[in-house]
């Protein structure tokens, strides 16, 4: 457990989308690690126990991630969160300490011991029925025990009709009417549901957890040019911190070093190392490669890109799908109704028409078992689960459930032309040289560029790089402000000027205004005063543009790109793709777009950007989609994000979401049914208390394992 003082932003760095609320000044914020949770509704059973106790301001169960905050009034003491949550039967350790694996004979004793029991049982059952019925009582006691104990935890916070409750009662009466050998197999079955349910549950988590462990716990530290250890929470903003090679960084930070060499496929996806040049940020959990790299720190605690990654997938337990809202409500009041019906059932019959007690009691049994909406209750958060991690491996991340239904039904997909369909820097796209050597024109005109910070400037420096062509030292280099840059290159004078600055000859003016033509930016290498050639720039496409168009039209999705860009760039983006497009677009222009598209069409709109000028198009549509290394602000705004930045996930997100309506239709029905034909059986005496216990480990299982089918990797 970890506590921090009462000030108005949370320990974890009052991100802007942090979902607890400000602190207040009498409150401490409390934080564990929960083990021994199987699904989201043991997320739930231990927010509503404490939210009950006294003292309590505010509660936060992360399923996805183990946590749990408690925003507990200063005179109130936190052994109490530990006592209730511990009395329902779950496990809690110091927020942030090392999860020790439990033996599997101690972590599943009940499971081990009930089975050695009922082994034993049975053998004994073909010695002596009698010692047989014993055995079996026992061991129905043994499994019996834990259950009651979290029943009565939970009756004692609040929850009365919990899976726990009606076990017990199932269990007890199969006991008092003798039916030790159903009495026992109740309660084991039972618990090996529970064992496959957290072992999907587990397999759901491993992803997450993949992420928590991508940044190191401490940090080196640099204090007076020493370096000391300190952890990595403890970091603040503008203090500089070292990082060795082969260890990750364990905060966003800005380079100090000249150079650094940097792996960056845990977020990205690109296997290979990128270079960072002083000033650029570099993003938590990145590894360094060659050398010791010295950084500043950019984020505050507990707001770095992994802590950001993190947070929003918690989120995903709150943003549930509006279904999944529809479920709970129809559980709440489900579970009760056949209780009550289970009642009547046993009181009815022997009443008012003489039945037999046992006969009546037996089916009452019967349906408490049923009754138990398991199966339905954990259909969605399942489903849900399962695409949002599946979706986290394909380079997606997609902030709940909400978002995820949402998805579904997108009909319109906007999209910001500048790092979003473009790679967001120039490049050299076409070379033409009046001598024909292209390598010359290069040389000459690299050579005055370097030491620029301009984006053409850098382009043109980098295709030469990429030639392999050695850049002499320019001198005299002076930029002629609007124009371009003029140096002295072996006793040459070099100019690289825009086309306007420049007299050039019909052919050249020609060539110039086909560059233009087809979206580029166009500079004109000088020489002595003579033109030797030109240089054609442009933000290029990225490379799965036009196939990730192309799938999202095979969906029924049309696409429209909306740009701050002029006209001109605009169309030879778009012509390249065969979409529409707008373009010279102010923020609140792109906001008019999708609002035009959503009256006009009546359809559902998602809207892709990466830039602050993006944010009010993302949150006005029905979807906002960020690029991962967009700003800040529009990853906030956005309901996903492309974390790795490959443009063909976003069919593959549609895909996802539609297949995971699928899934979850398919798992209700499979829920409801399955309790439904039990439930009609067991009344008019085709099927007895077996049947039911099979029915509801069973239904709970194959919707289990159903939605665990959406983990499964595979182009939507």
């Amino acid at each position: 457990m970890t506590a921090c003082s009462a000030k108005k932003t949370c320990c974890s760095g009052g991100a802007k989308n942090q979902t607890l609320t400000s602190l207040e000044d009498s409150a401490t914020r409390y934080k564990w690690n929960i083990t021994g949770m199987d699904c989201a509704s043991c997320a739930g059973k231990i927010e509503k126990a404490v939210k009950g106790a006294s003292g309590v301001l505010q509660v936060k169960v992360a399923f996805a991630t183990e946590r749990l905050l408690v925003d507990l009034d200063k005179n109130q003491q936190p052994e109490v969160i530990e006592t209730i949550v511990k009395g329902l039967g779950f496990g809690l350790r110091t927020f942030g300490q090392p999860d020790e694996e439990e033996p599997i004979w101690k972590s599943h004793s009940t499971f081990f011991l009930m089975a050695l029991l009922m082994t034993l049982s049975g053998i004994l059952m073909l010695i002596n029925p009698d010692w047989g019925s014993k055995g079996f009582m026992v061991a129905t006691l043994a499994g019996l025990i834990p259950f009651a104990k979290k029943a009565f935890a939970q009756i004692r916070n609040g929850t009365w009709f919990g899976i726990e409750t009606l076990m017990t009662v199932a269990a007890s009466g199969a006991l008092i009417l003798g039916e030790t050998t159903e009495a026992a197999l109740v309660l084991f079955l039972f618990i090996i549901g529970e064992l496959l349910e957290g072992f999907a549950g587990r397999k759901a988590k491993a992803g997450i957890k993949g992420l928590m462990q991508l940044t190191p716990d401490t940090a080196w530290r640099i204090e007076d040019e020493k370096r000391v250890e300190v952890p990595a929470d403890f970091l603040m903003p503008g203090e500089v911190i070292e990082v060795l090679p082969g260890d990750r960084l364990p905060v966003d930070a800005s380079l100090l070093s000249e150079m650094g060499v940097f792996d960056e496929s845990a977020l990205t996806g690109e296997s290979i190392p990128v270079n960072r040049e002083s000033g650029e940020k570099v993003l938590a959990g990145c590894l360094v490669v060659d050398h010791p790299i010295r950084l500043a720190v950019v984020s505050e605690p507990g707001a770095s890109a992994i802590d950001r990654i993190i947070r929003l997938i918690e989120e995903a337990d709150e943003r549930r799908a509006p279904i999944a809202r529809i479920v709970d409500r129809f559980s709440a009041w489900y579970t009760p109704l056949v209780m009550s019906v289970a009642g009547l059932v046993f009181l009815l019959p022997p009443l008012m028409f003489g039945g037999d007690w046992n006969t009546w009691a037996y089916k009452a049994l019967a349906l408490l078992l049923i009754a138990c909406p398991c199966a339905l209750i954990i259909s969605i958060p399942a489903a849900v689960t399962s695409a949002l991690t599946a979706a986290s491996r394909f380079g997606a991340l997609i902030k709940g459930g909400a978002a995820l239904e949402q998805m579904r039904l997108v009909k319109w997909l906007a999209l910001d032309k500048t790092g979003t369909l473009t790679k967001g820097k120039p490049e050299v796209t076409g070379i033409h040289a009046i001598n024909g050597n292209e390598d010359v024109l290069l040389r000459l005109a690299g050579a005055v560029e370097q030491g620029s910070s301009h984006p053409l400037a850098k382009a043109i420096i980098a295709e030469a790089e990429q030639r392999n062509i050695a850049l002499p030292e320019a001198t005299e280099v002076r930029v002629l402000l609007g124009r371009g840059v003029k140096g002295c290159v072996d006793s040459q004078v070099i100019k690289v000027l825009a086309p306007r600055h420049v007299d050039i000859e019909n052919p050249l003016t020609e060539q110039v205004t086909e560059f233009e033509s087809d979206g580029n930016t166009v500079v004109v290498v000088i020489c002595d005063n003579a033109v030797i050639g030109l240089l054609a720039l442009a933000d290029s496409l990225r490379k799965d543009a036009i196939i990730a168009i192309e799938r999202l039209k095979k969906q029924g999705v049309q696409c429209v790109m909306l740009t701050g860009d002029n006209h001109r760039a605009a169309a030879a983006i778009a012509n390249r793709l065969g979409i529409d497009f707008e373009a010279e677009l102010m923020p609140d222009d792109k906001v008019a777009a999708i609002r035009r598209i959503q009256n006009t069409h009546n359809q559902s709109v998602a809207m892709v950007g990466d830039g602050i000028n993006d944010a009010p198009a993302l949150k006005a549509a029905e979807i906002g989609i960020a690029m991962g290394k967009g700003s800040d602000v529009a990853l906030e705004t956005a309901d996903a994000a492309l974390t790795h930045e490959r443009l063909t996930e976003l069919p593959n997100m549609i895909g996802l979401s539609r297949r995971t309506a699928r899934i979850i239709r398919q798992n209700i029905i499979l829920a409801l049914g399955i309790n439904t034909l039990v439930l009609l059986t067991t009344v008019f005496g085709i099927t007895g208390l077996m049947a039911a216990v099979m029915s509801d480990t069973g239904s709970t299982v194959l919707v289990t394992l159903n939605a665990l089918r959406l983990m499964r990797k595979k182009d939507y």
